[in-house]
This record gives C-alpha cells, sequence and structure tokens, in this order.
C-alpha cells in the first residue's frame, strides 16, 4: 500500500492546512478557541468544514488513483509487473561458505 510520504509535497502540504481548519473549526464550535471578527461565527466555522474537507480531496484522488493503477493489469486478466524490490541479487545467492 502507498504510504503518506510517497504523496507530492504539494499534496501533503494541502492535506495538513486542511487538517488544521478541521481543528481549528471544531475548537471554534466548542468555544476553546476565540477567533478574531468574522471568523468567529458559526458560518464561518461550517465555511472552514467544507475548505478543510475540500483541501484534503486532492490526497485522497492521489491514493485511489494509484491505487486504480497497481490494480489495472489484475482487472485486464494480464500478469503484474513483477516486484524487483524482494529478489536476492546474484552476489546475494552465492552460498556464504564457498571460496572464490
Amino acid at each position: 500500500m502507498l504510504s503518506f510520504g510517497n504523496l507530492p509535497r504539494s499534496v501533503l502540504v494541502l492535506e495538513g492546512l486542511g487538517m488544521v481548519l478541521l481543528v481549528l473549526s471544531y475548537l471554534s464550535i466548542h468555544n476553546y478557541v476565540h477567533l478574531p471578527g468574522p471568523l468567529a461565527s458559526q458560518q464561518a466555522a461550517i465555511g472552514m468544514i467544507f475548505l478543510g474537507v475540500t483541501l484534503m480531496l486532492p490526497a485522497v484522488v492521489y491514493l485511489v488513483w494509484r491505487l486504480v493503477q497497481g490494480f489495472n493489469p489484475l482487472i485486464r486478466e494480464q500478469q503484474p509487473p513483477e516486484n524487483t524490490q524482494r529478489n536476492p541479487s546474484p552476489a546475494d545467492k552465492k552460498d556464504p561458505g564457498s571460496q572464490e
């Protein structure tokens, strides 16, 4: 599975901003934080919730897109690409006890 560390930096920044807006709106709604002026209203908190969720959507789209690309060979009944990361190199296949 694709980890969040593999996401592009811009998508991670948008994800972080969305989380900050969601936390800020939650704290504002429950009166833990008092925001200045027009940001203190309930309508502004609801707007921050929608904006926070909207900012988190690019990460969702990116993860789903990568997932669909991974399943594409399976859906088309083709062989999936060979994973070469786990295959030992020819040097590792040699017997450690043999002297050459």
